[in-house]
């Protein structure tokens, strides 16, 4: 008995003193506020104060700090905003006339004094989306002449040309050219352009002239001018030392020194899966914790700073701001004007309807106001705190606690920010509310007055839940993966909204960032699971649910799993182009049977049996040797016979069978697990390279990660010989590239969520370190500066594709497994 306590406490110690070491203290992007794909503001830069701060999107969505010791002002997050006055209007401040031609004009069209009276006459902006567009543009090429007039009304500071194209795009003014860009850039974007261009600017009569090439997809072209205004001289505001940061599950913890004082910033985002209420709430902290360094006392203040872009798409959409109290919270309020409740869709998005909230407890007796961009910090500075706007298209939010007198002894106050979307998502043509809101009897302000009320509670939860989740991810994998899982957390929970259906069903809604926005991907939750498994798997039934209704009320006709529910926010059905039968199909029993396993009971499957039924029958016609079909990989193109595809297949007719057996179906139970055994045996012969498992069966010279066999070994199907795990993982190792295991033979890119899941086959912990330390190597050392991609490539470390997306909650595959075999 006492060998057995003195081993406990040594553990114990153990996992004490390492779990500072287990707090990831670098990443590609720190998260900042994250609840949702629209709330979600991030650092994209290793210093708080380096840049401006950003959505995941990476579009501007400004938070400002500053702190005042003594009178003396230093910068601890973000930069100073930029603004811009219009010179020339773009088509979406305001739709404006041109002449333009679809067939290639005659020397000199962008010249002035061309004659281009044969041209047709057209609306900017220019686009193939007829909802969007004010003249319809679908051939290859444009080119198009904007005559306009120029009156100098003020000194130009620093021209800049607003343009979106998609694709290749060339610009002139009176003749010259300004600017070539290539490719497509996604939105109305300021382009640096010489200084001397504002010097042809002329007064009277000028000509934008404009030629864009279509290469593929989508066509838009518009473009104006606009003078970056030049910011209040703010010479005196000095930039505060960071001197730590640490990246917890729920927590960013910033450190600096500002002078005679020492200042610590905490992020909260309280993500607590055992309490969905808590979860839903779109309430974020920031704590500042306040000390002097030299033992005097020193008078202190804090600013904060919120730009009106948190609740735009775009930052030229008219804005409403206002100051309300309520209750025993002092709130800044902003909006847009127009309040387009769910009416946009798709990927490179921003939130345009609904409301940010900045709220301060009355007792901390901060102070309030509304200034314009440029004016924001200078107001704090010049202590200028008079609200000069409430509304327009350049609005800043302005907050200033008093700290008074503080010395040795640390002070701590908080600031809330907040966000009601009214309404979150659209399901099967039914707008639904947030779930905190689900039944449309609470207020934003009700909510963040319980946060209020709640702090400390939750402040303490969030801590232990940290401390929990690093010793837990230690224990299963190590430090540095324990590091992976803390700069995932966050993103993988952020990147989902969570709705209650009409059924009264919980609904876990993925957008798939930056691959596509579609919403419910089957092929995004498969991956994302496990972290949703191990902290309740009720979230990882509201990933199924909206499935198997459109399957279950015959909107989706076919003897497969679809896709994905449509574009977001939008979930009325699919609009992947292509479906992926086996890869869907496989993905929905094998997380139905993960779902089972996590909760000791099959009652979920017992649900949807028929539509189970009907999809492992449709796996055992055509999963063992895939036809020419897409898989997750989808960027990776169509393959046939894909050796990893047929995995999933065989893998979820197994759990189907597995699932029978838990419900006492032991007849169906025994037949299907026969056929997946006698699928192994052909599998195995299929896919035989010798010292490995092929890519493409029969094709030796092929290879791929077999990341879909994790589930024989976790589910304890135990159909798979465990030399197919060895002979792949010792091959494995032999492939490897500085930062990381390639995703197959093809490609020297990867998938760092496989990774992980590959690595778990290891049956050791060298081999899996081995396998996933080269994940932590490019979290850290990556120059693509974004909420961590998924999809990399292997010889050095850049992004690929993919950013911000929810299937890093695949990292926690090696603890999932920790956690059910502790079970066994």
């Amino acid at each position: 008995m006492r060998k057995t306590l003195r081993s406990t406490f040594v553990l114990a110690a153990m996992f004490a003193s390492g779990y500072a070491h287990a707090q990831a203290t670098k990443a590609p992007a720190y998260p900042l506020v994250t609840h949702n794909t629209y709330f979600s503001i991030w650092s994209n830069t290793d210093n708080l104060n380096e840049s401006t701060t950003h959505h995941w999107t990476g579009k501007n969505q400004s938070l400002l700090g500053l702190i005042k010791v003594d009178g003396q002002t230093y910068r601890f997050m973000g930069q100073q905003p930029v603004s811009y006055r219009t010179v020339l209007a773009d088509g979406d401040t305001k739709p404006y006339t041109v002449k333009y031609t679809e067939v290639i004009p005659a020397d000199g069209w962008e010249k002035p004094g061309f004659d281009d009276k044969a041209w047709k006459t057209g609306t900017a902006p220019f686009s193939d989306d007829p909802s969007q567009a004010k003249t319809l543009w679908k051939s290859r090429d444009i080119f198009v002449r904007r005559t306009f007039n120029y009156t100098k009304s003020a000194p130009i500071n620093k021209l800049k040309l607003l343009l979106h194209h998609d694709d290749d795009a060339e610009v002139f003014l009176n003749g010259e050219r300004i600017n070539i860009s290539h490719g497509a850039n996604g939105d109305l974007l300021p382009v640096e352009i010489n200084e001397s261009v504002a010097g042809k600017l002329k007064e009277g009569e000028n000509v934008l002239a404009m030629h864009c090439t279509n290469t593929g997809g989508g066509a838009w072209l518009d473009a104006g001018f606009a003078d970056e205004v030049k910011p209040v001289d703010i010479k005196s505001v000095k930039t505060a030392r960071q001197t730590g940061v640490l990246i917890n599950a729920t927590q960013t913890i910033y450190s600096f020194t500002c002078g005679d004082a020492d200042l610590k910033v905490t992020f909260t985002s309280p993500l607590l899966m055992d309490n969905l209420n808590l979860l839903s709430r779109p309430v974020s902290y920031v704590t500042y914790s306040v000390k002097a360094n030299d033992g005097k006392s020193h008078n202190v203040e804090v600013y904060l700073g919120a730009s009106a872009n948190l609740a735009r798409y775009k930052s030229n959409q008219p804005v409403i701001a206002q100051k309300l109290t309520s209750g025993n919270l002092a709130l800044l309020k902003v909006g847009t004007k127009e309040q387009p409740i769910l009416q946009k869709k798709g990927d490179d998005m921003r939130i345009d309807w609904g409301y940010l909230y900045v709220a301060a407890p009355l007792a901390s007796n901060a102070s309030q106001y509304i200034t314009t961009d440029a004016e924001a910090i200078a107001s704090f500075v010049n202590s200028k705190k008079i609200s000069t706007t409430t509304g327009g298209t350049s609005v800043f939010l302005n907050t200033i606690i008093p700290f008074g007198k503080v010395s040795s002894a640390a002070v701590e106050k908080f600031v809330e920010l907040g966000y009601d979307d009214i309404y979150s998502v659209q399901y099967f043509g039914k707008n639904l509310r947030p779930w905190w809101n689900r039944d449309g009897k609470k207020t934003i302000t009700g909510e963040l007055k319980q946060a209020a009320m709640d702090y400390k509670t939750i402040m303490a939860k969030c801590k232990a839940f940290d401390n929990a989740i690093n010793v837990k991810t230690s224990a299963a994998g190590g430090l540095e993966y324990a590091k992976l899982c803390a700069i995932a957390y966050r993103q993988a929970i952020a990147a989902h909204i969570l709705a209650r259906s009409p059924k009264n069903e919980v609904l876990w809604l993925s957008k798939e960032n930056f691959s596509g926005g579609f919403i419910n991907t089957v092929d995004v939750t498969y991956p994302s699971v496990p972290l949703f498994l191990i902290y309740n798997p009720k979230l990882a039934e509201g990933m199924l649910n909206g499935i198997f209704e459109f399957s279950e009320t015959g909107k989706f006709k076919h003897p497969f799993a679809a896709h994905d529910l449509g574009t977001y926010p939008f979930a009325n059905g699919q609009t992947y182009g292509e479906g992926m039968p086996v890869e869907e199909s496989g993905n929905m029993l094998l997380l139905t049977a993960a779902i089972a396993k996590a909760e000791g009971n099959a009652l979920f499957a017992k649900k949807h049996w028929a539509t189970l039924t009907t999809w492992t029958n449709y796996l055992i016609k055509e999963g063992l040797d895939p036809a020419n079909q897409l898989c997750t990989d989808d960027f990776a193109g169509h393959l046939a016979r894909n050796a990893n595809l047929s995995l999933k297949a065989i893998n979820g007719i197994a759990a189907y069978a597995m699932l029978a057996d838990m419900l006492g179906y032991k007849a169906t139970a025994v037949k299907y697990h026969a056929t997946a055994k006698d699928f192994v045996a052909k599998w195995m012969k299929m896919a035989d390279a010798g010292d490995h498992y092929s890519l493409v069966f029969e094709k030796p010279d092929t290879w791929s990660q077999k990341y879909n066999l994790v589930w024989d070994k976790l589910l304890g199907l135990n159909i798979f010989p465990k030399e197919v795990y060895t002979k792949e993982i010792k091959y494995y190792l032999t492939k490897q590239n500085e930062y990381g295991l390639p995703l197959d033979s093809r490609k020297t890119y990867t998938k760092s969520d496989w990774i992980i899941w590959t690595a778990t086959l290891a049956d050791n912990p060298a081999d899996f370190k081995a396998l996933t330390d080269p994940i932590y190597k490019y979290a850290i050392e990556t120059p693509s500066r974004v909420p961590i991609s998924d999809w990399h490539e292997t010889t050095n470390g850049k992004q690929v594709g993919f950013q911000a997306r929810s299937v890093v909650g695949g990292y926690f595959m090696k603890a999932l497994e920790q956690q059910w075999l502790k079970k066994k």
